[in-house]
């Protein structure tokens, strides 16, 4: 069914590109520390933004808009590493996110 590689995000290493595919209104919210936001809803378009020269993670909240996302770009030839348990899944694994502009690890 997907041709694509999925990982979780306690597993993504430090420093890639990654890539939140949630609307920008959900990314602002909070999202994961280092993360770029390129709507799925851009992506056709925007595409051409995302540096293909580095491995490309992408990431949602819980990982079925990063699959879409990573199905459509291989399609379109390009590699992409889903996810698979999305932002919450990195907030859930300790890692750091961004929650109305602050660093966080713990945003209850």
């Amino acid at each position: 069914m997907s041709d694509f590689e999925s990982m979780r995000a306690e597993d993504v290493p430090e420093g890639v590109q990654l890539v939140d595919v949630r609307e920008a209104n959900e990314f602002a919210e909070w999202h994961a520390k280092g993360a770029e936001n390129l709507p799925l809803s851009e992506l056709q378009l925007r595409y051409g933004e995302l540096d293909l020269d580095q491995d490309l993670y992408i990431i949602c909240l819980s990982g079925g808009r990063s699959a879409k996302a990573c199905q459509w770009l291989e399609l379109n030839g390009i590699d992409a590493i889903n996810v698979s348990n999305g932002t919450i899944g990195w907030r859930d694994a300790g890692r750091t996110i961004i929650v109305n502009g602050e660093e966080t690890t713990n945003p209850a």
